[in-house]
């Protein structure tokens, strides 16, 4: 179908490149300020706002003295696709009066729940923790250094001067990326307490960030222990359709249909509770001790339940 516009292809192009551009600062995070966003697209401040109070009236926006931003629900979870796809739906929602902010609503939520949310879990209600959260948020962006209360079991530890870098949503749970001291670490925001956004700043360590886009897990070091795993032909199948454990990387294909996995981890918790779930057909074969060290796991487990030790 041809549409005549009123405004050239050069115009709407910008238009485009301007509210794509804009809803990606916001999916990050970031808290925009119209008369900042005016001055780098070369527009009139008025048209920004436009933007945020007419064009991405759909979006959930909150608003905190002249900055805008997201609501900490929707964080990071607008694909690329998604971005294109509401600047294209926001730029010519003039031409299709049927677009209304409901059904635009209406196209963000079926689209976040399709495509990011994973079966099995949901995403961790903040409840009164949201405010902490946004807090977190500012110092991060800001480049603060905080302070705050960790459970550990049934003891509070308390951290000061840790560097936070990103919140990482993993498996519906949220967890802080942060550097204290010269470690690497992750918090879950949920067991921290008595959040303190301090004076001090911190420069911001490309390093970190680069470490933080390679992760697919929540274990972050920067030494790691190499693993490899056999996999036996009845569940090679699984292993080659996705990754079941993080940095996975197939290594060779057995004779009779099996696997070598190999792959890199921060912490033992990364691996055993995988392989624990594919006995019998997964076995770490690299390094040994680890087999060993689940194996009386194991045994310790099934002494201490008889009726599973007799079955």
């Amino acid at each position: 179908m041809y549409l005549s516009m009123s405004h050239d292809t050069a115009d709407h192009d910008k238009l485009a490149y301007r509210l794509t551009r804009i809803l990606c600062k916001l999916n990050q995070g970031e808290r925009l300020e119209p008369q900042a966003l005016a001055a780098e697209f070369a527009v009139h401040v008025r048209t920004i706002q436009r933007d945020l109070k007419e064009r991405f009236a759909f979006l959930p926006l909150q608003k905190a003295g002249e900055k805008y931003f997201l609501d900490a629900a929707y964080l990071g979870k607008l694909s690329l696709r998604d971005l294109g796809r509401f600047a294209a739906l926001a730029g010519v929602r003039g031409l299709f009066p049927s677009l209304s902010d409901d059904f635009l609503r209406d196209i963000l939520d079926s689209r976040l729940q399709s495509a990011l949310l994973i079966r099995g879990h949901n995403y961790e209600d903040l409840g009164e923790r949201q405010g902490d959260f946004r807090r977190l948020e500012e110092a991060i962006l800001e480049h603060r250094c905080i302070g705050f209360g960790y459970q550990k079991g049934e003891s509070i530890k308390t951290y000061a001067g840790v560097q936070p870098y990103k919140l990482v949503n993993h498996s519906g749970i949220w967890y802080l990326a942060a550097r204290d001291g010269a470690r690497l670490k992750s918090y879950t925001f949920s067991k921290m307490e008595s959040l303190q956004v301090g004076g001090d700043t911190f420069t911001s360590d490309p390093a970190v960030h680069a470490t933080l886009a390679q992760e697919d897990s929540v274990w972050l070091s920067e030494r790691k222990t190499e693993v490899l795993l056999k996999v036996a032909r009845e569940a090679a199948g699984y292993f080659r359709r996705r990754k079941l454990v993080a940095g996975q990387v197939i290594e060779k294909e057995l004779e009779g249909g099996g696997l070598l996995v190999s792959c890199r981890v921060a912490h033992a918790n990364e691996i055993l509770p995988i392989v624990r779930y594919w006995i019998p057909s997964v076995r770490i074969v690299s390094p040994e001790g680890l087999q060993v060290q689940m194996e009386r796991q194991m045994q310790k487990y099934l002494i201490s339940s008889p009726s599973l030790a007799q079955s």
